[in-house]
């Protein structure tokens, strides 16, 4: 046996034997089920299970990896170890082809059951952009923002697979030289090109979970564009936070890159001034080496680095529990905008556009400010392993359309007109 997988793997796929990433896929006909990124090919796990040749409680012939996150971390290492070694054993050749499919013959579906989702806010650069340009006066970082990591709970019902049309939300707005508020389709979508991680071993309410604790309990990592109506999100964040702005829609990309596979991305992270608090402290190095790229319409138009990000996963994980709230297999947690030092290393439009008031110039000559219906946003992630190759994260992307059912007139006396169906 070698280190070298007997599988085609092109040149710059991501997709090497270093990666292994999970997800969920059917072909036409068949039930969904677990499988595994090599190459050009997805690695059906169930039927190798079938075969005999992978351990299986029932995990992978399932349309969803929480089965397999919830068996641990024991069981995660075990099924990549036999993986990689029927991958790289030529012996299990003749045994193992049969179980690869060509990409383009599945369709790529959901990874997760979705439990909750938790949304932070752990980008300096992101965080000090937004309070200049809200708060020009004052302190663009809010008191506890270096004290610990701030979120907000969203929606897990409409967390979406990479590829689901994203419908332009209605909702109140109010621009600053209105009076009042007017309901509408947003004028303000946003992208937020994000990281996220998700939870495969639940714990116990009423016990924190320490940093130390981050591989005992989390699965991996995807990518994350949580859908920004910034107009909606800005008239009713007046005191409360995110609502309504944001729960529309987030799309996550269709692999979860297994925490072990980024063991060698793993770098120092910024420096914490004040120190932390106790339950937030940790000593191994848990910024990640990933580089992510944006792109609209086909151009590139930022490259966030997330190894600039002020918090830590494993201290997110440790703020989201400390007040004794269990974590439930499925939990996934995003970090936050990515944004860079450099204008070019902006995560949003919010940012690129400073709030609208500087045009985004595209190669091809057009201009936005913010999301148009029709525009399609792609968010990929690539990250380096212990051999000097490049594994990715895959994409998420989502093609903005107009909503398909504005609300219908209101008549006298607040009635509807009534258009079919039951009154």
């Amino acid at each position: 046996m070698t280190d070298e997988p007997w599988v085609p793997v092109p040149a710059g796929s991501g997709f090497g034997i270093e990666n292994l990433p999970y997800g969920v896929f059917a072909r036409p006909g068949e039930l969904p089920r677990v499988g595994v990124a090599v190459g050009e090919a997805v690695l059906d796990l169930a039927g190798l299970a079938a075969a005999g040749l992978l351990d299986d409680r029932r995990w992978f012939a399932s349309g969803s990896l929480n089965g397999f996150m919830a068996a641990g971390r024991t069981a995660w290492l075990a099924a990549r170890a036999r993986i990689t070694q029927l991958l790289t054993d030529p012996a299990h050749r003749s045994q193992v082809e049969p179980h690869l499919i060509p990409l383009p013959q599945v369709e790529l579906l959901r990874p997760i059951e979705v439990a909750d989702f938790v949304d932070f806010y752990s980008s300096i650069h992101h965080a000090a952009n937004v309070g200049q340009m809200f708060r020009p006066h004052a302190n663009p970082l809010a008191p506890n923002w270096r004290r610990m990591p701030v979120a907000y709970h969203g929606r897990a019902g409409t967390v979406y697979v990479s590829g689901t049309p994203i419908f332009r939300p209605w909702g109140q707005r109010r621009e600053e030289h209105e009076l009042e508020p007017t309901h509408g389709p947003s004028r303000r979508l946003d992208f937020e090109a994000e990281v996220g991680f998700v939870a495969g071993v639940p714990s116990a309410p009423g016990h924190p979970l320490p940093p130390a604790a981050f591989r005992d309990h989390v699965f991996g990592f995807l990518l994350v564009n949580d859908w920004s109506a910034r107009d909606i999100q800005m008239w009713e964040s007046r005191p409360l936070g995110p609502f309504l702005g944001k729960s529309f829609a987030t799309s996550i990309s269709p692999w979860v890159v297994p925490v072990d596979a980024l063991e060698a991305a793993r770098v120092t992270p910024p420096a914490q001034d004040p120190p932390v608090l106790p339950y937030l402290r940790h000593d191994e190095p848990w910024g990640l080496d990933i580089t992510l790229e944006v792109e609209l319409n086909g151009h590139v138009i930022a490259r966030p680095p997330f190894a600039s990000m002020y918090w830590t996963p494993p201290q997110q994980l440790a703020h989201a529990t400390v007040n004794g709230a269990p974590l439930r297999t499925g939990d996934l947690f995003a970090s936050g905008t990515v944004s860079g030092a450099e204008p070019t290393e902006r995560g949003c439009l919010l940012e690129l556009t400073w709030n609208g008031t500087e045009d985004l110039v595209l190669p091809d000559g057009t201009t936005r400010t913010f999301l148009e219906d029709g525009d399609t946003l792609t968010i990929r992630a690539h990250a380096p392993t212990a051999t000097g190759a490049r594994l990715t994260l895959g994409e998420v992307t989502g093609t903005i359309h107009p909503s398909p059912a504005a609300p219908a007139p209101a008549m006298a006396g607040g009635r509807r007109p009534i258009t079919g169906g039951h009154p």
